[in-house]
């Protein structure tokens, strides 16, 4: 498994941001990260579209000097409503944002 450092993950996320947001009509986007069970950690987008905000992420492995490797190339999407469960299993950044 090949790592790379964290920033290097954001910057490349960052740099989809005007492609996504000109294909999916998206109205804000920023980069999603969040730190799971033990080695897991979760890189991808908080986007707002029609007026709802989802978290769209795919799974990192972490390793103990801070850097990123892609665990699987499934994308999550969870919304901010407490009682939507996630929905998961795309295989895609693209195939998520199409289910929008």
């Amino acid at each position: 498994m090949e790592y790379t450092n964290r920033n290097e993950v954001v910057r490349n996320l960052q740099q989809a941001f005007q492609p996504l947001v000109d294909k999916y009509g998206i109205e804000d986007i920023g980069v999603f990260e969040e730190q799971g069970q033990k080695n897991q950690y979760h890189m991808g987008y908080t986007i707002r579209k029609e007026g709802k905000t989802y978290m769209v992420h795919t799974p990192f492995l972490k390793n103990e000097n801070g850097q990123l490797t892609p665990s699987n190339d499934g994308w999550t999407i969870e919304t901010d409503e407490p009682d939507t469960e996630d929905m998961s299993g795309y295989k895609g950044i693209d195939e998520a944002l199409r289910s929008l």
